[in-house]
């Protein structure tokens, strides 16, 4: 059975009975009715997944991996703030009428900074090393500036990577300060474990683990009932992923480059509702 929903099951089991509930608190986030969004969570939440052993996509629900490439490709490749640059619409809440999120996300990977070696922005500052200095421990980026804060439409939930290359293999670790766990948990899993295969793949490393770090966890009052009907479903298998080989540089990868075999999941659960 898939590594990636036992971690999945365990995790919201323990969110939901042993976790600490907000519901006597004031929250900011609202539901579209204007009803206060609580939740349950828990704090420090780690998983690790060994990307040499399995992809670690569900299968107790469809993840629906080439719009999260696309999403990551934007973040880190095209190194955007637009959504007219994104081809799904799940940022078109915090845009503005030109379609930009402010100084967030992408905008702050493409940002250059002076080296010793060069001028470089956070993407290409870690492609850099990975090929010229693997086994350094500096190899991170941050998109949690606190002086563009005031002119980010969304805070970064993931804000931080850390690379860091043991043999030949290539670990990462991604740390988020808040996750959504049903509407954004596998959702993220799958995109920085692309990312980590990316990397790899370029530098002519191997995969090793993805290790993921949560510091605020939450499963939403509405969420409850469906996270508990989902980790009751049946697990399959995890699917084997396709790299498209030939790509030698970071910035030709498309989501076209990425296919999963024998994906074998659930049906998918419509209309989660997403507080704002």
């Amino acid at each position: 059975m898939s590594k990636a929903d036992k971690i999945f099951v365990d995790m919201c089991r323990d969110i939901i009975d042993k976790g600490w509930a907000d519901d006597e608190c004031e929250v900011r986030p609202r539901w579209e009715d204007g009803t206060p969004a609580h939740t349950i969570k828990k704090f420090g939440v780690v998983n690790r997944y060994n990307l040499a052993e399995e992809f670690p996509i569900l299968t107790l629900r469809p993840t629906y991996l080439k719009s999260a490439i696309d999403e990551i490709l934007w973040i880190w490749q095209k190194k955007s703030n637009n959504i007219k640059d994104l081809n799904s619409h799940i940022w078109d809440s915090w845009a503005d009428e030109k379609g930009s999120i402010g100084k967030a996300y992408g905008y702050q990977m493409g940002v250059k900074h002076n080296y010793p070696e060069g001028e470089f922005d956070q993407v290409d500052r870690v492609l850099f090393d990975l090929k010229n200095n693997p086994y350094s421990r500096r190899i991170m980026t941050n998109i949690y500036v606190h002086q563009d804060l005031h002119e980010m439409n969304l805070y970064p939930c993931a804000y931080s990577m850390t690379f860091n290359v043991t043999g030949n293999k290539l670990n990462a670790i991604l740390n988020q300060r808040s996750q959504d766990v049903l509407a954004a948990n596998n959702w993220n899993v799958c995109q920085y474990a692309i990312l980590t295969h990316m990397f790899a793949q370029v530098s002519g490393l191997k995969v090793g683990e993805f290790v993921h770090v949560i510091a605020d966890a939450h499963i939403y009052d509405r969420h409850v009932p469906v996270i508990e009907e989902m980790i009751k479903r049946p697990q399959f298998d995890a699917p084997k992923l396709i790299i498209n080989k030939e790509i030698k540089n970071f910035y030709d990868f498309t989501v076209d480059d990425f296919v999963l075999e024998n994906y074998q999941k659930n049906e998918q659960i419509k209309n989660i509702p997403i507080a704002i």
